[in-house]
């Protein structure tokens, strides 16, 4: 039975990772970073898992946390953060394989850009057939079913209370990742003990939510989470602190990527395929991303208690940094590099008017704020010990 775990004096933890394709490398920098500070007050063998009550993903971001709470044969998390970005170095190349421009084009018009087989290949031999249910934590990965026209959310909390919702965390992922243009949809079945099946017809989460913090904190109400392998009660009251950290992929707000001289001779294959981009998807990808932000900025601004909500994200990308699927070694080695530049820069709010982030005066870099961030993680972790 799971043991009962008052909220009060005990803080809600979340973390959420955008969606954004080969850019997932930018959080997973981040994410490298944070367990190190981690590992630094409680130990070498300390994950990330260990310390949030909810992880949330969107497509890359959905891997990203499949990654860090997928049990291994020990019960501890797949991987390590600092093997995130190796996975990424090593893989990306093979998934987003560069392809002969004119014939990328034509196949633009014909099909997906690419076939996915390297993406399901790896995602089924990463995580063979683990299911949603046995993942570490309580995680949340937004989905959209193209048959249904309508989101679906998928959590550890809801796989353990009803098979039909218990996917393997494969198609869970793949299902995640199939951003419209890139890759093809993906198509799965559920079946429960008395044979009834639920079929899914799944295209990337970023539909949804490409920003899954708002859809993080909608779980917190739920009658529980899953912390340390169990189920534990929390009744959220108005006094109980959330703390929140929300990782971006990165944007391109000040290129101007788009305008609206462009745009008004675009047709449906402007839209859908300009200069290599995709600007219907950049645009829904966006929109839904900064909105949860300024949602979210504005809350807890109103409720005087911004130091418990952390945005990290870089919205000065240009050029090929700002795909999602150029995967060249040099691209993947400076999307690196602006994760570190990042950790440096000082912490930021989106400007309500303008939707761009603004350092704020007087703030500590990024970097400072995770290590303090751990702390707070490492101080509620061991009040929960206790």
């Amino acid at each position: 039975m799971a043991r009962s775990v008052s909220a009060r004096g005990k803080m809600v933890t979340v973390l959420s990772i955008d969606g954004g394709g080969v850019r997932g490398i930018i959080p997973g920098t981040v994410l490298a970073f944070l367990e190190s500070k981690l590992q630094e007050l409680d130990g070498p063998h300390k994950r990330i898992a260990d310390y949030f009550d909810i992880i949330a993903g969107t497509s890359t971001g959905g891997l990203v946390t499949a990654m860090i709470a997928a049990p291994n044969e020990d019960h501890r998390p797949m991987f390590a953060a600092c093997d995130i970005n190796k996975f990424y170095l090593e893989h990306c190349p093979e998934i987003f394989p560069k392809k002969n421009p004119i014939r990328s084009r034509v196949g633009a018009f014909m099909g997906p850009k690419y076939d996915g087989k390297k993406l399901r290949s790896l995602v089924n031999g990463l995580l063979g057939d683990t299911a949603l249910s046995q993942t570490l934590t309580n995680v949340v990965v937004p989905t959209f079913d193209i048959k249904r026209l309508q989101p679906v959310i998928f959590s550890t909390k809801d796989a353990r209370t009803n098979p039909l919702k218990n996917a393997r965390l494969a198609d869970v992922c793949i299902g995640t990742s199939a951003a419209p243009t890139l890759l093809p949809a993906h198509y799965f079945e559920t079946r429960d003990q008395n044979g009834k099946i639920c079929s899914f017809d799944l295209i990337d989460g970023g539909v949804t939510a490409n920003n899954p913090t708002l859809v993080a904190l909608s779980h917190i109400e739920r009658e529980s989470l899953l912390h340390d392998g169990e189920f534990k009660d929390i009744n959220l009251r108005e006094t109980d602190p959330i703390l929140v950290l929300s990782l971006g992929t990165g944007a391109a707000k000040h290129e101007e990527k788009y305008s609206a001289t462009k745009a008004s001779k675009w047709g449906l294959i402007g839209w859908n395929f300009h200069n290599s981009f995709a600007p219907l998807v950049d645009i829904f990808n966006d929109a839904s991303s900064d909105m949860v932000d300024i949602h979210l900025s504005t809350l807890f601004q109103f409720l005087k208690c911004e130091q418990h909500y952390l945005r990290i994200q870089d919205d000065t990308l240009t050029g090929e940094e700002s795909s999602v699927d150029v995967a060249t070694p040099k691209n993947l080695h400076m999307l690196m590099e602006i994760g570190q530049r990042l950790l440096r820069k000082p912490v930021s709010r989106v400007n309500l008017e303008t939707g761009r982030f603004e350092e704020i005066e007087g703030e500590v870099s990024n970097g400072d704020a995770l290590s303090h961030f751990a702390i707070r993680l490492s101080e509620e972790r061991k009040r929960r010990n206790k």
